[in-house]
């Protein structure tokens, strides 16, 4: 399946199917020169899959350190010497092959080669569904993570399905968090359609129609992201869950989505307890359990350090900690959050 973005300019294609990096070159043909950067574990997995499609591009290929030990000043640094030893002009692409982590880094490597070239986005993994979309690009800093980035559109989203075979059941779960929260998003139907699909760890770990609720995350997505693709506004709904979910990535070195998970379960506390409302906080537990994700961590985790690193979230304004809540299902809103609220939602949620 195949659609466009929608903006008054600069559109590009994104491609959902088995086999869609055979339609590579259609994207980069134009180019005077293509340098394909890729996660190294993706490498070792797809060896031939990659190294043919860098010999079809008549280009350079780069290996990349896998995951989000890449997006670092120091590897940026390596990185961009590197790339501009290869003599580029603004009629160079990059292709970036890999996971969320190593679209966000080739992204910012694009947007700042030669103040912006060209790039394309395959995705590999189930989570890069959502990163790949919207154009925001960057790395981690000391104090936080994608403290430092920019907006900037790949040229094309190929995502071939065919990586998904060899994705580890770790990043299955991490991935299905972007796409259970886009349910939540779109309303009580979806999220009531993908919790009955994907009953259990077993039900996921077969990814059965899995391209239907990619589809339905990516539309979801763009829906928010066309209208306020800057994040002045509506794009905030997307980090739900993220505040307190980045909080706890960040300071435990846990999956991003698990994170993400555990990060809307503290959100329907805080929402409950800022507007008195009443969601079942043991049917999300339960069901998050029982698809797989690491729900007994909870306990082990410890209030300040979390505390000052949602204090640093990027989203903040003056007034204090920002979540996005979701006072129904389908109805986010964005609120300021005092510390002693955060506290008791965190006391909550570690006696669930």
């Amino acid at each position: 399946m195949k659609f466009e973005t929608t903006y008054e300019s600069r559109n590009y294609p994104i491609i959902i199917e088995h086999n869609a990096s055979n339609q590579l070159t259609s994207y980069t043909s134009q180019y005077q020169h293509v340098i394909t950067l890729v996660d190294e574990t993706v490498y070792t997995l797809w060896r031939d899959k990659v190294n043919e499609l860098v010999q079809k591009t008549e280009g350079e290929l780069i290996i990349l350190p896998a995951g989000e030990k890449v997006k670092t000043f120091e590897h940026y640094h390596t990185m961009l010497e590197q790339l501009l030893h290869f003599q580029p002009t603004r009629q160079t692409c990059l292709v970036s092959i890999g996971g969320g982590a190593t679209g966000d880094f080739v992204g910012f490597l694009a947007a700042t080669l030669l103040r912006g070239v060209d790039f394309v986005q395959m995705p590999t993994t189930l989570l890069a569904h959502d990163s790949s979309i919207g154009g925001k690009v960057g790395i981690n800093a000391a104090s936080g993570k994608n403290l430092i980035g920019a907006f900037h559109r790949p040229i094309a989203v190929i995502y071939d399905l065919d990586f998904l075979k060899t994705l580890p059941q770790s990043e299955i779960l991490s991935g299905y968090a972007e796409l259970y929260k886009h349910a939540l998003l779109s309303g009580n139907e979806a999220t009531l359609e993908i919790e009955k699909h994907f009953s259990d760890s077993d039900a996921l770990k077969q990814l059965d129609h899995i391209e239907t609720f990619i589809l339905k995350g990516i539309q979801t997505k763009l829906e928010i992201v066309l209208q306020d693709e800057l994040e002045k506004g509506q794009r905030q709904f997307l980090n739900l869950g993220h505040t307190f979910g980045h909080a706890i990535e960040y300071e435990y070195k846990i999956p991003h989505g698990h994170a993400v998970i555990i990060g809307i379960l503290y959100q329907f506390i805080v929402t409950n307890l800022m507007h008195d409302l009443n969601f079942d906080l043991k049917h999300y537990y339960q069901y998050f359990d029982k698809i797989g994700y690491p729900m007994e961590q909870i306990k082990s985790f410890s209030l300040n350090p979390i505390l000052t690193l949602m204090m640093q979230d990027k989203k903040n304004n003056a007034e204090g900690v920002r979540m996005v809540l979701l006072t129904d299902i389908g109805a986010p809103v964005v609120k300021t959050i005092d510390k002693d609220t955060l506290k008791r939602a965190f006391e909550i949620l570690q006696n669930l």
